[in-house]
């Protein structure tokens, strides 16, 4: 009886693969239960599935992978709109490593017959100890699927004489054959790991790129609250200031009042010196007051310079740009590919043009003008109307020479 993952000539699979290892096992038809909707997975709940799609031979040899990505919705449920045709990018996958039943058919992203499809697919790891090629093929002889293995009916193998000695050259070309046939399978292995590895090298950078970006966005979102608050408390200060001023202003006026008056006001005295003394106390008060603000913004400030001094975390981006074990590179014309110092990255974020420009020798405006006619090399010259004449004219490819008002004009208008 043939099942109903079992074709004319093989059975199909399709794997769960978690880390370096097959996690989950099923036949195709329940992999199909899954895509129909009709089952979840709980555990799988909001997760990006690596999986295998196999193919094997009645001896269940390994005969195609398909290495693709599936979702699991919040309920655990496949993701509705996934529809990879993985039979048939299986049927034109190209060679791949030698199973046991000579090479595979092989499809994954960096080996896609389609490429439209190669975002939803994924490479396999070829490195020792974290081989994804010897965890399928040890959960294929493990068989816990329980296919039935069919072996292949042997041939009656009758001896030939040969009639002359010419069967050693023909031994001898035999193997050859062979060894040419081993040394081809090893080089398809070994440029498919170098695709793989190219391609976690491509994930891996852009992974610490975007840790990057974050982490700079977060800094400067960190340093620009600092500022803010700061600003507040200034401001705050200013007007603290101008109210005390004012309460000085009134005081020497009342003083100069109660002086002035003289024997005859003799009896609003006793007032007038409690008012005084009330005036005291709150100008004594106000100055505690402007004390501890002066405290605070002297924290402040503080606080701010040692978090544009601190050492960046360990491990993080900004200390392997720190220790230069990551280095980060920018481009503008005139001055080429920059590697910035560490102590430099703030300053170019503030300022990337002012930051080429001084690279190049010339102030922002310069470089700038010598960058807009960099990037569109046309004569300049605005005559009547305000209509600017728009010739070509030759580049000037260095900022320093760059001569305003005659490189930027054609010939006609040079004068």
């Amino acid at each position: 009886m043939v099942s109903a993952d079992q074709a004319t000539d093989g059975y199909a699979a399709v794997f769960f693969v978690d880390g370096g290892q097959v996690a989950r096992q099923m036949r195709a038809s329940e992999f199909g239960a899954f895509l129909d909707g009709y089952v979840g997975l709980s555990d799988l709940a909001e997760t990006d599935v690596k999986a295998v799609q196999v193919e094997l031979s009645n001896d269940l040899l390994v005969r195609s992978l398909v290495f693709f990505r599936i979702w699991f919705d919040e309920e655990g449920r496949a993701d509705s709109h996934w529809n990879i045709p993985i039979e048939e990018l299986a049927k034109q996958g190209s060679k791949g490593p030698d199973m046991g039943g000579g090479p595979i058919r092989l499809v994954c992203r960096s080996q896609c017959p389609e490429p439209r499809f190669a975002k939803d697919l994924w490479d396999p790891d070829m490195t020792p100890g974290n081989n994804h090629f010897q965890a399928i093929r040890k959960a294929v002889e493990a068989n816990s699927l329980k296919f039935r293995k069919i072996e292949p009916a042997q041939e009656e193998e009758i001896p030939v004489l040969s009639a002359d000695s010419g069967g050693a050259p023909e031994q001898e070309d035999a193997s050859n054959s062979a060894d040419r046939s081993r040394l081809a399978q090893l080089i398809r292995e070994q440029r498919l790991r170098i695709k793989t590895l190219q391609s976690v090298h491509r994930d891996s950078l852009s992974d610490i790129q975007r840790e990057h970006r974050l982490e700079m966005q977060g800094l400067r979102s960190e340093l620009s609250d600092i500022e803010q608050k700061y600003e507040r408390q200034r401001l705050s200060n200013e007007q603290l200031k101008k109210r005390l001023s004012e309460r000085n202003e009134q005081y020497l006026t009342m003083q100069e009042q109660i002086t002035s008056r003289g024997e005859e006001k003799k009896r609003d005295d006793a007032n007038a010196d409690a008012e005084l003394v009330l005036l005291r106390e709150q100008l004594e008060r106000k100055e505690r007051e402007l004390e501890l603000r002066d405290d605070k913004i002297a924290v402040l400030e503080q606080e701010t310079q040692e978090l544009r001094d601190r050492e960046p975390p360990e491990n993080s981006i900004m200390e392997h740009l720190k220790n230069q074990s990551v280095f980060l590179v920018a481009y503008h014309p005139g001055v080429g590919h920059i590697t910035l110092p560490y102590a430099d990255i703030e300053t170019y974020f503030n300022g990337p043009v002012s930051y080429a420009a001084e690279r190049c020798g010339l102030n922002e405006p310069a470089y700038r003008e010598w960058l807009e006619h960099y990037e569109d090399p046309v004569c300049k010259h605005t005559g009547k109307g305000r209509k600017t004449c728009g010739e070509p004219i030759m580049r000037v490819s260095q900022p320093a020479e760059f001569r305003p008002g005659v490189d930027d004009r054609c010939e006609k208008h040079q004068g």
